[in-house]
């Protein structure tokens, strides 16, 4: 049977600050990101399937993406934890804000490489990430790959 790429392509807007960073993107500032979902395997063979002929339903990717991600990061602000902006993101707990902190620069490199880890613990066994695209703005996006992750090293003599 054939490998099939389906893909499916979610909208959120979100908040952050890059601490340490040299530019304007270390004060809060927001984008509209558009996330673009890619995953692969071979569609269902079987008549008696109600999803037969597909790689898994558009609508139950929908669900993971959406509770990890969309759910979560839509109208956020995402802070790294070590931030000077910790005082900022208290303050905006307190008067309901909603506030992520991440143990990481909330760059958009670093984010997919966060909601790829996420989607990629809720797919079915028969169906892997292949790729996951972030586009921060009109002309800038990082991408993530299935194949250009390392794969784990067995140690020498097992």
């Amino acid at each position: 049977m054939s490998k099939i790429r389906i893909t499916k392509k979610f909208s959120f807007e979100t908040g952050h600050a890059l601490y340490g960073y040299d530019g304007k993107c270390r004060n809060v500032h927001g984008h509209s990101y558009k996330l673009s979902v890619c995953v692969i395997g071979e569609p269902i063979n079987d008549m008696d399937h109600v999803k037969n002929g597909m790689v898994i339903d558009f609508g139950d990717l929908k669900k993971i993406v959406k509770s990890e991600i969309v759910d979560q990061f839509d109208h956020a602000t995402v802070f790294n934890q070590n931030t000077p902006h910790i005082e900022l993101a208290r303050e905006l707990k307190e008067r309901e804000h909603h506030v992520i902190l991440v143990d990481y620069q909330p760059t958009s490199e670093n984010m997919v490489v966060d909601f790829a880890k996420k989607i990629q613990k809720h797919l079915p066994d028969h169906i892997k990430l292949h790729s996951l695209k972030l586009q921060e703005t009109e002309s800038s996006f990082a991408e993530w790959y299935a194949s250009d992750q390392s794969a784990p090293q067995t140690p020498k003599g097992e």
